[in-house]
């Protein structure tokens, strides 16, 4: 029997040795963050995602073996434990198959087997089973089973409740179930028909529509789940029940000259129909919703990343707006450092249409606040908001040096009402705080984005119905890893932003806010040892992450962690450098002073993975990987659903990634879909193949839909 380690191993493509080291990291309490970043020597150098996923099937596979531990048991005690079937639960991979094999010993709710069996006709369901008996009648060797007193007052209702035991039986015998499943998930389809065919809705697709259970792709599943869910649809699994049946007989049926070959028929025909194929049905379609979830959850995990990861627009100064119709435009004033210099309200949208006067006040607003940038929400009272503002930058003396750019307001009602916006700006209305929050989101994605539920960020498909649980766990991985992967400024980091920190917990995070306010800005990494509940396993977790500007070391600038200081001196020492030139912009010929990396490491005793990372941010300290992402699409003019015309080539930012395709802003209200079809000039299994949020793309217009509101593009000129 293989361990959990080998299995790991196996299911990943990596090592036993790999597995095994990370296990032993994991249970002593170090975080992802931290093993991916500090620990590559053990692990092979193994990425965060990876490890999540070596931790996720760690986790699954723990609690396999305490199921089966349990199970045995359970069996043991009701001394029905034989060494076949302890064999078979130990060699079980998956959940169900242990529960598939318990289900025999499991106590039931009343069942007509069980009343059967209560009047002591289990020894004729035994002799039906059996098959040996070729001679007499079934009823007359029914006739002594008769139990009036247990309603079983006649031969034929005795022959009916041994039939009623032997179909439980079969029901319950997790070879003949295993069978049949694989029979149904190879021949079986999801059908599905409207609860009212009269009526219009979204849905009119799925009105008459059935497709493979191993073909159906995983977008429609929660699609037709949804219709289901709003009591417009009707969903079953439909299999071929003749073909099961057939199946199942072939596999219980082994005398056809039995006496009772009729009888145990009726009683598979009956244990199919009656017991197995609705478990089935709710199993698979719990499969299939737990298959589609599962990858929506990859999806959004993935556009959330790329969400986070998008390049900060340092030095911006903003105006941002915050569209609405009956109560105008709220508008926050932010510096480059995002603090809020003034705020307000205008009216560029109806009913009040207050165009002159808004032009004035943003002009104003320029002229006092030296902005460089406006930033508009993308929600009510968008397209009118940007037709305005497009006009003031194109008529306005600023114009050269002012651009405006439309951000994602997903989520800022959300944290803009939420006690953490409270707490954070508690003389602002509501209002203020959204417009603040969109501003900032154009400065640093990553700072404004953590305060907001992951769930809430919108760039997924149907994240409202999927498991939160697992919503939630997949995406506060996300941000952990992105969060760490760019470092915090530890003197000037908002407690959410510290939360997600490796080994910083939300009270520890908001215990380092408070040392900071009671004793003044962080001057050595060493400090947090004075933190509150920040223990020593927390700082080796977190030190590495927490970056300090100006401090007494210039080391705690940089990634290079606590425990590897005196491996980073003497590479500053054999280069010729003192430390203090890495708040100078680092030493970017470093490697070529050091030399032989691998001999060096060999000498100084440290790890060849961590003397490549330590050589690296001694090269550029503190840098941040985000610099690589796409930059901001600025515009300077608004265009108009009129504007498009097919074959148009146009610049966009892709705002999000669904399993049929990307929606591209083109500088429009609506956004534009890219199907998957036309995404690259080959087969595209999936879009995140080719395509990631925030990512800045060429497209051509293929069709506009004006009464829908719809607009088809391509990434492949000449393809429409």
């Amino acid at each position: 029997m293989p361990t959990i380690e080998h299995l790991i191993a196996q299911e990943l493509g990596i090592s036993p040795a790999q597995v095994t080291a990370v296990v032993a990291f994991i249970d002593e309490g170090n975080t992802i963050p931290f093993i991916a970043r500090y620990r590559k020597e053990a692990t092979g150098g193994l990425d965060d995602v990876t490890l999540r996923d070596l931790d996720e099937r760690l986790a699954y596979l723990r609690a396999l073996e305490a199921r089966k531990a349990e199970v045995l048991s359970a069996i043991e005690e009701q001394g029905k434990l034989t060494a076949d079937l302890r064999e078979k639960i130990d060699a079980a991979t998956v959940m169900q198959r242990v529960e598939d094999l318990y289900k025999p010993f499991k106590k039931k709710r009343a069942t007509r087997a069980s009343k059967a069996r209560e009047a002591g006709l289990e020894p004729l369901a035994v002799l039906m089973m059996g098959q040996a008996t070729t001679q007499g009648d079934p009823l007359a060797l029914a006739a002594p089973y008769v139990n009036a007193a247990a309603g079983y007052d006649t031969p034929e209702a005795a022959l009916q409740g041994a039939q009623d035991i032997v179909a439980e039986t079969i029901a319950d015998d997790a070879e003949h179930v295993a069978t049949l499943r694989t029979l149904t998930r190879r021949q079986g389809a999801l059908a599905v028909e409207a609860a009212d065919a009269t009526e219009k809705t979204v849905y009119e697709s799925y009105y008459d529509f059935a497709e493979p259970l191993s073909r159906i792709p995983n977008h429609r599943i929660l699609a037709i789940n949804r219709g289901e869910k709003e009591g417009k649809l009707k969903v079953r699994v439909r299999t071929d029940a003749d073909v099961a049946v057939a199946t199942l007989e072939k596999r219980v049926v082994r005398r056809a000259n039995s006496v009772f070959t009729s009888a145990l028929r009726n009683a598979v025909s009956d244990a199919y129909k009656r017991l197995v194929a609705p478990a089935l049905e709710r199993e698979l379609r719990t499969e299939l919703t737990e298959r589609a979830q599962t990858d929506a959850i990859r999806v959004f995990a993935k556009n959330t990343e790329s969400l986070l990861s998008q390049r900060p627009v340092r030095g911006a100064r903003v105006i941002a707006l915050d569209p609405g119709y009956r109560t105008g435009c709220k508008v926050a004033v932010l510096d480059e450092y995002g603090k809020l210099l003034d705020h307000g309200t205008v009216f560029p949208t109806p009913p009040r249409r207050e165009i002159e006067q808004t032009k004035r006040t943003l002009a104003d607003l320029v002229r006092r606040h030296q902005t460089n940038v406006i930033v508009i929400g993308n929600g009510t009272g968008s397209r009118e908001t940007e037709e305005v503002v497009a006009d003031f930058i194109a008529e306005t003396d600023a114009g050269a040096h002012l651009q405006y750019t439309i951000v994602n307001e997903a989520g800022a009602s959300v944290y803009s009402a939420s006690k953490l916006a409270s707490e954070e700006y508690p003389d602002l209305d509501v209002t203020t705080r959204g417009a603040m929050s969109l501003g900032r989101r154009l400065q640093d994605p990553l700072a404004e984005l953590v305060k907001i539920p992951p769930q809430s960020i919108g760039v997924g498909q149907y994240q409202h119905d999927l498991n939160q649980a697992a919503l939630g766990r997949a995406l506060t991985g996300v941000v952990e890893n992105v969060v760490n992967r760019v470092g915090v400024n530890l003197n000037t980091a908002s407690p959410s932003l510290l939360a997600y920190v490796s080994g910083v917990s939300a009270a520890v995070a908001k215990n380092i806010v408070a040392y900071r306010e009671e004793h003044g800005a962080f001057t050595d990494r060493r400090e947090l040892k004075k933190v509150s509940k920040l223990g020593a396993k927390a700082f080796q977790n977190c030190a590495g992450f927490l970056r300090i500007e100006g401090g007494a070391n210039p080391l705690d600038a940089t990634s290079v962690h606590p425990e590897s200081y005196p491996v980073a001196r003497e590479v500053l020492k054999r280069a010729g450098v003192k430390p203090e030139a890495l708040a100078h912009g680092g030493i970017p010929d470093i490697a070529q002073r050091v030399g032989d990396l691998p001999a060096l490491a060999q000498e100084l005793g440290a790890g060849l993975p961590t003397l490549r990372d330590i050589v690296a941010e001694l090269e550029k300290p503190g840098r941040d990987p985000r610099d690589d992402a796409p930059p901001v699409v600025f515009s300077r003019s608004v265009r108009d659903f009129d504007d498009l015309t097919p074959g148009m080539e146009l610049t966009g930012t892709v705002r999000n990634v669904v399993d049929f395709g990307a929606f591209v802003d083109i500088g429009v209200k609506q956004d534009g879909l890219v199907h998957i079809s036309k995404l690259a000039d080959r087969f595209v299994r999936h879009p995140s193949e080719v395509v990631s949020v925030g990512d800045t793309v060429t497209v051509w217009v293929t069709s506009v839909d004006k009464d829908r509101g719809k607009i088809s593009l391509t990434m492949v000129k000449g393809k429409e």
